[in-house]
């Protein structure tokens, strides 16, 4: 039989890890014809999810996890799975049940039949979250597939079911600075989505703030896309034409209105402003990408584990 593996990242989620196990293996009657075997993948929970996540696997075999020595991150995390799976075909899904598990037949059919490589789930509507949330999330998409060469699909979950193949693809890629739906995108193979409705969380609270999903978005920009410095240097380009324009407008006025006096303090004033707040954007966003260069010369382990099983 062909095994399926299910890559499961938890944080702080002891009141769902029973569940999710549960809902699965109900599931689990509509795809029979594979094994199952499941690896949750700590990521420095401090709350009793690992004492949910080992009273599974004390009782059923086929259930495995890795624990962090601390937070490392859900990029650590899924990365962490994906190395650890055994199986044919790999799913990620989150521990939380809003990846609905009656979507993995239709999923394991299109991949096994060999015509897909991956099926992918897409979120057709966000009914339930922050207005605001949700107005970034579509201009985050809107604004990176406008600049970057990998197109990502808007709406698309991690949830999905991939070859092995694909797989070992994406682990090929040992960046630590990690961005998985970038990733899962740029390593191509045949990938199709299936489309749903938002689903609630089955229990507990998620761990992702608004600040915390907006830093996300940014690491996206800087893994795959270099357009802010494209737009840095245009930006440099422009105040320096408007500075040279400017000079010359003064020298010429000098010349022929020499009887000037000094005027227009203010206006210099908001000039400096500008340019400086402008200088200071450049610097910020040079920054970021010489920091992720900083890290990857580091060569650090993307997760460090604590225990596995």
């Amino acid at each position: 039989m062909s095994k399926l593996s299910l890559v499961v990242p938890v944080f702080n989620e002891q009141d769902t890890v029973e569940l999710f196990y549960k809902a699965l293996e109900a599931e689990h009657q509509n795809f029979s014809e594979y094994d199952l075997e499941y690896w949750y993948i700590d990521d420095g929970s401090t709350d009793n999810t690992m004492v949910e996540v080992e009273k599974l696997a004390a009782k059923d075999e086929n259930v495995h996890y890795v624990s962090f020595s601390r937070n490392f991150g859900k990029e650590s995390a899924l990365y962490a799975g994906l190395e650890h799976a055994t199986g044919d075909f790999i799913a990620v899904m989150d521990v939380d049940l809003q990846d609905p598990p009656e979507m993995l037949p239709e999923m394991l059919a299109g991949v096994s039949s060999g015509e897909w490589d991956a099926v992918g789930a897409r979120r057709t509507s966000r009914k339930g979250e922050p207005i605001l949330r949700s107005w970034f999330s579509k201009l985050f998409y809107k604004l990176i597939n406008a600049m970057s060469d990998t197109h990502i699909v808007e709406g698309a979950r991690d949830f999905r079911v991939m070859t092995r193949q694909m797989v070992d693809a994406i682990l090929s890629m040992q960046e630590y600075n990690r961005f998985s739906k970038g990733i899962f995108s740029w390593v191509g193979f045949k990938q199709k989505y299936l489309e749903y409705e938002n689903k609630d969380r089955v229990a507990g609270n998620t761990s992702w703030s608004f600040w915390g999903l907006l830093s996300y978005s940014i690491e996206g920009f800087i893994d795959f896309s270099r357009a802010p410095l494209v737009l840095v240097s245009f930006l440099g380009m422009f105040s320096f034409l408007l500075a040279l324009i400017g000079a010359i407008i003064v020298f010429i006025r000098a010349i022929i209105y020499p009887e000037t006096s000094v005027f227009g303090w203010a206006s210099i004033v908001v000039i400096v402003l500008a340019l400086g707040g402008m200088q200071l954007l450049s610097i910020g966003i040079l920054g970021r990408y010489i920091s992720n260069i900083y890290l990857e010369s580091k060569h650090r382990p993307i997760y460090v584990s604590r225990k596995e099983k």
